[in-house]
């Protein structure tokens, strides 16, 4: 059955690969994105029909836009949140403006996203939630503290919201990548990625794709007994 999934952060790596993925299977996207409309359109390529692909700008740092946004927002059968950035250094460095903004980005406004459309999703079939956290939301990250702040806080909705929302058939999941090829370790010299490499079993970054590969499973029925769960995705690293 065709669904509507809303994907915040489309334009990134791993929502970019969400949403082709999406597309290709003939499920209508609304792709969320705030600046990197170029990559957003880029994504028509892989719809079988014009109307497949709803690009909606949004910036999470501005509550207004967001409440814009609630207000005209189609009603999706599941919401997936791929959107993110992170931010290195010493915690005790950090602005408060860094701090607001991976709160808002990561955690604060999909959740206020996700409260207004989950009355809807109980009146839909197959109806479905999954966040891309990360490995530091498990196992914490030191120089990346707020970063594994908000990517625990995810992992903590999902469990806590996945029991409430399982007597309505709403499965609430997410996937949790270890390191990964895109923009957001594009910055590490050859010699720190080679170091990270020789610390995963799997010897290498885990691809945008395959990471994807999760999120589309866990949307799919495939996985209709999961729920609340967290399913790492970093080939074996911090296993």
């Amino acid at each position: 059955m065709d669904k509507t999934v809303l994907v915040l952060g489309s334009s990134g790596g791993i929502g970019y690969e969400v949403c082709s993925k999406l597309l290709q299977s003939g499920h209508t996207v609304i792709a969320q994105f705030h600046t990197n409309e170029e990559i957003v359109n880029s994504l028509k390529r892989y719809a079988r029909q014009s109307d497949q692909i709803i690009p909606l700008r949004v910036n999470l740092n501005d509550e207004k836009d967001v409440d814009r946004a609630i207000s005209n927002l189609i009603q999706p059968d599941a919401v997936v949140q791929a959107g993110g950035h992170h931010d290195e250094g010493l915690f005790e460095e950090i602005s408060d403006e860094k701090m607001e903004k991976l709160w808002n980005v990561h955690f604060y406004q999909p959740a206020r996203i996700l409260r207004s459309v989950i009355p809807g999703m109980r009146q839909r079939e197959g109806a479905s939630i999954v966040f891309v956290s990360s490995v530091w939301g498990e196992t914490g990250a030191s120089y990346e503290v707020m970063y594994s702040a908000v990517k625990g806080a995810q992992i903590s909705f999902v469990k806590a919201l996945g029991k409430e929302l399982a007597p309505n058939r709403i499965r609430v999941n997410a996937v949790s990548p270890g390191a990964v090829e895109t923009q957001m370790t594009a910055h590490y010299s050859p010699e720190v990625k080679r170091a990270i490499e020789d610390e995963i079993p799997a010897g290498r970054f885990g691809h945008p794709y395959e990471i994807a590969d999760a999120v589309i499973f866990l949307l799919s029925e495939q996985s209709s007994y999961i729920n609340g769960h967290v399913l790492s995705v970093n080939g074996g690293w911090y296993n």
